[in-house]
């Protein structure tokens, strides 16, 4: 395995108290954080239990639909399984999970769109793809002053 690659998925500590207490960029991280990792796994679960949403395979497109096997509330359940590890790969590897993060939702980015009538969710969607990546980013500038991100 590559160095490079190999530091992407090494898991990023969580930042000192002191660190949090100080740095805003720290406190950034772990919003972005905690955020992409809470989202996921919620939106993830709810592909099964449907609480929030009733009709998850309205989002998605015929086109992705025909690339996938089984039936549209098939394909939301393997949706929902990968939206949960996506959270979790957030959760330990920032680095590699906002990146894993933004790829999806420009997976969901385009869906919208085929879709048609969903330009305004997909805009929202946009918006979190830039924070995933702002995690990504954050998460590699701080990886390097682990442990605890003292300064």
């Amino acid at each position: 395995m590559s160095t490079a690659f190999a530091g992407v998925l090494r898991p990023v500590p969580i930042p000192s108290s002191d660190a949090l207490r100080r740095d805003p960029a720290a406190q950034a991280l772990m919003l972005l954080r905690i955020a992409f990792t809470v989202a996921p796994i919620v939106f993830g679960l709810d592909k099964f239990a449907e609480v929030m949403i009733g009709d998850w395979p309205k989002y998605l497109a015929p086109e992705f639909n025909d690339l996938i096997p089984g039936s549209a509330q098939d394909a939301m359940y393997m949706v929902g399984a990968v939206e949960i590890v996506a959270g979790l790969v957030v959760a330990f590897s920032p680095r590699f999970g906002g990146l894993l993060v933004a790829g999806w939702l420009a997976g969901i980015i385009v869906s919208l769109l085929l879709v048609g009538g969903y330009a305004d969710i997909a805009l929202r969607d946009l918006g979190l793809l830039l924070g995933a990546l702002a995690l990504a980013r954050l998460a590699s500038a701080y990886s390097a002053r682990a442990p605890g991100f003292d300064t």
